[in-house]
């Protein structure tokens, strides 16, 4: 998956929710949806976050 830059995505490999910052060679760069340090993911670890994902990560980052 080749997702847009700005969307929402969870990383399946670490569970970590991100937003799309780029892409870079064959990987997806993610950035914490709070802010934080950029990391790579696999394209095809990458997945659509749920609304629901959404949502209980932006109470989590509060």
């Amino acid at each position: 998956m080749k997702p847009p830059v700005g969307s929402f995505v969870v990383d399946t490999r670490s569970g970590r929710i991100g937003v799309v910052m780029g892409h870079e060679g064959p990987y997806v760069q993610l950035r914490p949806c709070g802010g934080g340090r950029e990391w790579d993911a696999a394209p095809e670890a990458v997945r659509k976050a749920t609304p629901a994902e959404r949502a209980a990560h932006a109470d989590r980052a509060r």
